[in-house]
């Protein structure tokens, strides 16, 4: 566990890429490979499910520090991080931290969650008391699941290469999907032997580059060394079809069994050894694709019940082909899986499995007009993508351009405010904004990046000098200051006092030029809502 504190902190304590590789490096040929599994783990972004309710953590770490709750708590909005806080607060011993990092996970951590209140009281004050602050800041990083660090998947994966000498593109595909850490995982990344996909294993997806929203795709080179496709609203995923059974991942590396059943009975038709990367879309009958938000009444539903099927049927867009016949196509250039896949795709025959359609265009100027019309079509903008490049391991620039269209932006106003966390855990930098119905400010969407430092500062001197009220941590405030707010899009919600939810939304700009009066109204948002997110907007 010693090990895996110095690693943390020497990784913490740096923003140089190889100064991370190289710690990473000398800790896995350091530790020991169960522990070297374990810390790859943490490192990918995986978690504890969480081990004991935070609030009382909190309620324990004010009693072991002998002070009133009030004090604990403005400790905590002071320092912004749980785990930091406890470790300020509880009285240390300086006694010496034992135990391989695995021990302390699988025999000491896990066993917490399935203890009563009083045992689990006395296991986690324990450990308070008899590690250093450094060492039982990182376990209360694993305990709450908030473990974090300054190091991407990516990262981790080339300073695995480096360790092993296995390529980076090979190490990442033998972490892909539900790497289990044990030791045999970890010595496997360092088989020499790469043909060793797993029948529901998928690849490395390759992701894209965003275009400057004040730049056009001309910088990009000739408009004919690339293609376009729309870029739709929906869900990532690599469709897999091996060993007479399919498999279907999600960009975020989730197994999403039984919950398209039509896009499994239509991979069925796949011949063996068949990868294909495309997007989940809820569509109608017809081909035209829906909001997103008809799409999310099927995400995370276990059972999917026959009205719903019909309501919002769904359909694999494969945009690309991964694997053939068990070979890996994705050195190969764009073209040349673009042709295998029409190929394949010509032979399969059902409605839930289609090839999405590219734009024909002689110019970036014919691609910049057909752009405007992606709204209409749910779409988010236009994909990019170069004739000549391969299927690339995670955000290679140059392969992959989104070119999203403008976002839809609102004046609102402010009117409540809370402190955030982290480094901005004493301003107030998390705010709820309001437009008018009538002559009542209606809260409308929450927005928490956008602004400057410096314009953070001023904001905050003025929730702190025209504060009405404070409700616990959230202040409302004089309804004076305008901000543009832009988002994504809209669907309508019974769940919101506005009957609108928002997606991403972000501050824009300060309007310093406009009154509270000058913002927008509800029926101005509401002529932004896509008459068929819903049957009834609001």
């Amino acid at each position: 566990m010693k090990l895996f504190t110095e690693l943390y902190q020497l990784l913490d304590s740096t923003t140089r890429t190889n100064a991370k590789i190289e710690a990473m490096v000398n800790y896995f040929s350091s530790a020991e490979p169960a522990d070297a599994a374990w810390a790859i783990y943490f490192l990918s972004g995986e978690k504890l499910r969480r081990l004991v309710p935070t609030k009382l953590l909190r309620q324990w770490a004010a009693e072991e520090a002998n002070i009133p709750p009030w004090l604990f708590e403005e400790s905590y909005s002071s320092v912004g991080d749980l785990a930091e806080t406890i470790s300020l607060i509880v009285p240390e011993q300086k006694n010496e931290t034992t135990g391989s990092l695995t021990e302390w996970v699988e025999e000491r951590l896990q066993p917490i969650r399935s203890m009563d209140e009083e045992q689990q009281r006395e296991v986690v004050t324990t450990i308070w008391h008899q590690n250093p602050a450094k060492v039982r800041f990182v376990i209360l990083k694993l305990i709450t699941g908030a473990f974090r660090v300054g190091v991407s998947k990516r990262l981790v994966t080339r300073a695995l290469a480096e360790h092993t000498g296995i390529s980076a593109e090979v190490i990442a595909h033998r972490l892909m999907g539900n790497w289990i850490p044990t030791p045999e995982s970890f010595l496997r990344l360092s088989n020499p032997d790469i043909d060793d996909a797993v029948a529901s294993q998928p690849y490395p997806f390759c992701l894209a580059h965003a275009i400057d929203r004040d730049s056009t795709p001309d910088s990009l080179g000739t408009s004919s060394d690339f293609v376009a496709e729309w870029k739709w609203d929906g869900i990532r995923g690599q469709l897999i079809r091996r060993n007479s059974q399919t498999f279907i991942w999600s960009r975020g590396e989730e197994l999403m069994e039984n919950r398209w059943p039509e896009i499994e009975t239509a991979a069925s038709l796949l011949p063996a050894g068949t990868v294909l990367d495309g997007e989940i879309l809820a569509t109608k009958p017809d081909g035209i694709v829906l909001p997103f938000s008809q799409l999310q009444r099927r995400i995370n539903r276990k059972s999917i019940g026959r009205k719903l099927l019909l309501d919002v049927p769904v359909v694999f867009h494969a945009f690309d082909l991964l694997e053939q016949n068990g070979k890996d196509l994705r050195s190969l250039p764009w073209k040349e899986r673009r042709n295998k896949l029409e190929n394949l795709m010509s032979h399969v025959r059902h409605p839930q499995l289609k090839i999405t359609e590219l734009i024909p265009a002689n110019s970036w100027a014919d691609w910049t007009n057909i752009r405007t019309q992606s709204r209409e079509r749910h779409a988010e903008g236009l994909m990019l993508k170069r004739v000549d490049a391969p299927y690339d391991v995670g955000r290679v620039r140059g392969t992959w351009w989104k070119w999203k269209v403008e976002p839809y932006t609102i004046d609102a106003v402010l009117i409540y405010a809370q402190k955030g966390h982290g480094k901005r855990s004493s301003l107030f930098s998390d705010y709820t904004f309001a437009v008018w119905k009538g002559d009542e400010l209606v809260p409308f969407a929450k927005a928490y990046s956008g602004l400057t430092n410096a314009e953070l500062r001023r904001v905050d001197r003025f929730v702190r000098q025209n504060t009405k009220e404070a409700f616990g941590p959230v202040r409302s405030v004089q309804p004076e200051l305008v901000m543009e707010l832009a988002f994504e899009g809209l669907q309508a919600s019974t769940r919101h006092k506005s009957g609108i939810a928002t997606r991403f939304p972000r501050i824009a700009r300060w309007r310093h030029d406009k009154r509270a009066k000058d913002a927008n109204t509800l029926d101005d948002v509401l002529t932004l809502l896509p008459r068929s997110s819903t049957g009834d907007a609001p």
